[in-house]
């Protein structure tokens, strides 16, 4: 009862959940341009998730898993259907998710067995996948009302039925470990604890081993999104996109939001977005963004680049960026390995190479 009451007032004055204000990008999150300088290691038709072993490099692109060898990305194993999440597992095998709604584990990254395969109703748009100790895989699935393609209806629904799952693949069960995430797009084991990207939430969350969950990092000007350990302690998180003011004003106009996707284009919709700039009949451009053709520094981005270095505990230290007028928007995926950090920006699809003693001679640290 209290809740509902705290609900209804916060509806009536506009403040919690019912505001449209936006954190802005400040302390830890400071803008930088150090994403748009990052080199381009390859150009990809449809990537969707890295992994790594701490040295080679794995890259899903598309129903393809590839290597980086050298400079060139050679073919590991292909699939019948898109591949949305991959992780080297605790063996040194491959875990990868099929259009969101199969998991399968093999022993080795190579070959063309079939491997064992995780399926059924509890799997629906499986986004994220990450190694255990334990020898089981994190399984962090967005949506249960969605498919894993259409994530932009999941916010505009304002939907809750994300969840973390945990894969065994010596027993061949699923398990779930919470349910009711608000889009849940990353995952990792942190000790006795598993932390999860909240993407509707604008936070990471740890999740115990009986279900409680609890806020690690909170009130992101961003929508958070994979997750990867860092070998010398703490994490990358990446965030697909900032969030805007218009997106948050949106998401409380029910009767708006109904007749939009009735009437209008998914196309053009005022949702988020991995890149932008590419259409006239974009909700946000012109004079709203640029001034003689300069953007403006107080621009909304509507696509974003963003890369944080979280600490074990999952405070924020510093951060990557690529600012309203870059290119390497989208960013998905990011995992360290060798002296280098890979980024995956989606948005233009990229596979972007940043050496850790550039980005530390950046921050000046």
């Amino acid at each position: 009862m209290i809740a509902a009451l705290k609900t209804f007032a916060d509806r009536v004055l506009g403040r919690g959940d019912a505001a449209i204000t936006v954190p802005s990008f400040d302390g830890a999150l400071k803008p930088n341009q150090i994403l748009e300088g990052a080199d381009i290691v390859a150009n990809l038709g449809a990537g969707e998730d890295l992994a790594t072993d701490g040295r080679c490099l794995y890259v899903a692109d598309g129903p393809v898993v590839k290597r980086l060898d050298g400079g060139a990305l050679l073919d590991v194993r292909r699939f019948d259907r898109p591949v949305t999440a991959l992780c080297v597992t605790a063996g040194g095998g491959l875990a990868v998710a099929l259009d969101g709604r199969e998991v399968r584990v093999f022993a080795t990254a190579a070959g063309d067995d079939a491997g064992l395969a995780f399926t059924g109703p509890s799997l629906n748009a499986v986004n994220a996948l990450s190694a255990a100790p334990d020898g089981t895989i994190l399984v962090a699935d967005g949506s249960s009302d969605q498919p894993y393609s259409r994530w932009a209806f999941d916010l505009m629904e304002r939907n809750g039925s994300g969840r973390l799952l945990a894969i065994d693949p010596a027993n061949r069960s699923v398990r779930v470990l919470a349910s009711g995430l608000c889009y849940a797009f990353g995952a990792g084991a942190a000790g006795d604890e598993a932390f999860v990207s909240e993407s509707w939430r604008h936070r990471v969350v740890a999740v115990s081993r009986n279900g409680f969950v609890r806020p690690v990092l909170d009130n992101l000007p961003a929508y958070p999104s994979r997750l990867s350990p860092a070998p010398d302690s703490g994490w990358w998180l990446t965030a697909f996109v900032a969030r805007t003011q218009l997106v948050e004003f949106v998401l409380r106009e029910p009767a708006f939001r109904r007749r939009m996707m009735a009437e209008i284009d998914p196309r053009f919709w005022i949702v988020p977005r991995l890149r932008s700039g590419d259409s006239f009949r974009e909700p946000m451009q012109g004079a709203h963004l640029k001034t003689m053709g300069v953007i403006k520094p107080w621009a909304p981005p509507r696509s974003y680049g963003l890369v944080i270095r979280m600490s074990a505990s999952g405070a924020p230290l510093y951060s990557l960026h690529s600012r309203v007028d870059g290119e390497n928007h989208g960013v998905v995926a990011a995992v360290e390995a060798g002296d280098s950090l890979y980024v995956l920006a989606k948005g233009p699809g990229r596979l972007l190479r940043l050496p850790l003693d550039r980005i530390r001679q950046e921050l000046g640290a």
